[in-house]
């Protein structure tokens, strides 16, 4: 449960454009793998807000008069904790109609992603930074072998240090 919470993904609704009525996030969404468990980070400026909607028919009328849930910090963080589809659009008049809504579908978190092997490591010169104008902002989740390679370590340390308590107490 731990190591699958820490490789959860936060996808930054937008990548660096944000959530903005100039970001195609038709677009953005599809070079994205949304899993359960993964958070949706939404960054907006006061002239925004975000809704999210209740059904496909809701989405595409932009009909935000019986939304699930209204967000307006500017920096809101929506954890995806089931598979399916999830609506979402800008609160502001006049938004939606002009493209800024995202429509996400949600996997289960054990499906394959693009990861890194748990048997190798790049080096830091074949590590390329995203691109700041068409690539996606994410935080990639590690493979399975992965999580699980890490929990089996968290639990033998968690082992070992709780023997070591009991071997010093008798």
């Amino acid at each position: 449960m731990i190591a699958k919470v820490a490789f959860a993904a936060q996808h930054v609704v937008g990548g660096s454009q944000g959530w903005d009525q100039s970001t195609d996030f038709k677009s953005w969404s599809s070079g994205q793998t949304f899993k359960v468990g993964d958070k949706l980070v939404f960054k907006y400026s006061s002239l925004h807000s975000v809704v999210e909607l209740g059904n496909a028919n809701a989405y595409k009328n932009c009909d935000i008069s019986s939304p699930i849930q209204s967000l307006g910090t500017g920096n809101d963080v929506v954890k995806l904790d089931k598979p399916g589809t999830r609506y979402f659009t800008c609160g502001t008049l006049g938004h939606c109609s002009q493209g800024m809504k995202l429509k996400i579908t949600i996997i289960k978190g054990n499906a394959p992603s693009p990861t890194l092997s748990p048997s190798s490591s790049p080096s830091p010169s074949s590590i390329t930074p995203p691109s700041s104008t068409s690539s996606p902002t994410t935080v990639i989740d590690a493979s399975s072998a992965s999580q699980c390679f890490t929990s089996f370590f968290f639990l033998l340390a968690s082992s070992l240090t709780l023997m070591v308590s009991l071997i010093k107490q008798s």
